[in-house]
């Protein structure tokens, strides 16, 4: 692909005139409309060869299957609400316990959110235990904070639990595929996991566990961002 200057000599005119039709097909720059240029190419090559491949079922299906993720992945990212994520990612910030809390599938999602968060120097526990759960969210403050993951957005256990939680006034974020759910009901603050799965298959199946664990990893990196960018600024000073 030709270089700004490149294309005016090929087409008789300007740089400057490159950079004006740019700014009208509402690109910032020429570089911009080259990336989007070559995006494009590469979708329509793409979109080409699932034609051609198109007889080709288990490859078609391999297909499906990303193309679903990547739609689940776009819905449960653009559903992020960026006001309440400022008030969560202070919350992670400032607070001094978390409880991350789960059953069923979702416990892999937990543990290893816990584990994530204690790499930041937090100090967060987790457990498949219902009674070591329910026990722990009794010695909770407001100064810590309750981490519930429900794809179903409803359980007994989990809402015994950040019931207690909610009685001692400490902070409750639920991640869950239901935001209308008892569990969102019972918290300060939801993040809503997109699930595409009965797109996929029909009948009764395990839950996907790609968004919720996505969301569990935007606040870590963007935590684990924000610390980086203290100790660059320290090293400096």
């Amino acid at each position: 692909m030709c270089t700004s200057a490149e294309l005016a000599r090929l087409s008789c005119s300007s740089e400057a005139t490159i950079t004006r039709l740019c700014h009208k097909l509402g690109f910032e720059n020429y570089r911009k409309f080259q990336l989007a240029l070559a995006r494009d190419a590469m979708e329509q090559q793409e979109a080409q060869r699932m034609r051609d491949e198109g007889q080709d079922e288990l490859h078609q299906a391999l297909l499906n299957i990303l193309a679903n993720r990547e739609e689940e992945l776009r819905a449960t990212i653009q559903a992020i609400d960026t006001r309440q994520l400022r008030q969560i990612l202070s919350l992670l910030r400032s607070c001094e316990v978390m409880e991350v809390v789960s059953e069923g599938g979702g416990l892999p999602v937990a543990f290893d959110a816990s584990i994530r968060f204690s790499h930041l120097g937090k100090r967060c526990v987790s457990s498949a235990v219902h009674e070591k759960n329910l026990a722990f969210a009794q010695t909770l403050t407001p100064k810590d904070i309750l981490i519930v993951l429900s794809a179903s957005g409803q359980s007994a256990r989990l809402e015994e639990v950040s019931a207690v939680a909610k009685g001692r006034d400490v902070p409750v974020l639920v991640i869950t595929c239901d935001s209308h759910g008892p569990l969102a009901q019972l918290a300060d603050y939801v993040m809503t996991a997109s699930n595409r799965e009965q797109r996929l298959i029909e009948g009764s199946h395990a839950a996907s566990l790609l968004s919720p664990n996505v969301l569990i990893e935007v606040l870590y990196y963007l935590l684990r961002m924000e610390n980086l960018v203290k100790k660059q600024t320290l090293a400096r000073s």
